[in-house]
Formats: structure tokens, sequence, C-alpha cells
């Protein structure tokens, strides 16, 4: 999980920062969320169960929903004239969903699905040819606990 935190925290802050430059919302960058999402739950996890792609898939998420409202904090820093970190600390949970309800377009489930998928499928560890081999030449009674 921390692996995927540290991937969906950096795609956040890379969703955020490209939206804020370029004062457009490019939606396909939840390809990156997802990517940095499931690379860093690959990474830190080496997992191949379905846990580890339910887990990159929803940390995903929150990291494009995070990119949004970081986008929006910033976007209102810059207009208003108010330092960012002093708005980012009076975020609440409760703002961050209006804001994201207020900013909310259908399109967004496009781009939200993109996440999820992605988070999912670099989620898991791929098993090389010597892990296999190991798997393999293990003798039955260590490779399956008795029953």
């Amino acid at each position: 999980m921390l692996g995927g935190a540290i991937g969906a925290a950096l795609g956040a802050l890379a969703w955020a920062a490209i939206t804020a430059l370029t004062q457009f919302q490019i939606g396909w960058m939840s390809i990156g969320v997802g990517f940095l999402t499931g690379f860093g739950v690959r990474v830190f996890g080496k997992g191949i169960d379905k846990i580890f792609g339910y887990i990159g898939a929803l940390l995903s998420l929150v990291g494009c929903a995070a990119g949004n409202v970081l986008a929006a904090v910033m976007y209102i820093s810059a207009h208003d004239h108010v330092p960012f970190t002093t708005l980012l600390m009076r975020t609440t949970p409760g703002i961050a969903w209006s804001i994201l309800s207020a900013t909310f377009s259908p399109i967004d489930l496009l781009f939200y699905g993109i996440a999820l998928y992605f988070g999912y499928r670099y989620s898991f560890h791929r098993i090389t040819a010597q892990e296999l081999a190991a798997l393999q030449s293990e003798p039955a009674s260590e490779a399956a606990p008795a029953s």
C-alpha cells in the first residue's frame, strides 16, 4: 500500500501541476496516475493475488481525485492571491468533496475508469523464469502446507 500511495501522490502532484500550468485538465494523465500507482504497488508489494490489483485500482482513483482537488486549490490560490499552503491546510474532506462535485464532468468517469484499469493492471508482480523454476523445483511438502 505504501508504494501505491507514493505513486498516487506523485501522480496527483503531476496532474495538478500540469493542469495548473496549462489551465486545462488533460484527462489522459489518468494513465500516468494509474501507472505510477500500479508500479508502486508492484515494486513494494511483489504480489500476484488480485488484492494487489484492487489496491492499485483504488489508490489510482484516489490519486486522480486528489489531482483534481489540488489543481482546483492551485487555481483558487492564483486567482484569489491566497498562498497555496494556506488553502491546502484549510481543505477538509468536505471541501474536497465539494470541489470534486462542482468540477465534475461526465468525461471524468472515462478518465477515472482508465486510472482504475491501469492501477489494477500494473500492480502485479511478474514472476521471472528464475522464480518459476525455483517454485517448480521445490518438493511438494515445502511448496504447499500439509492439510
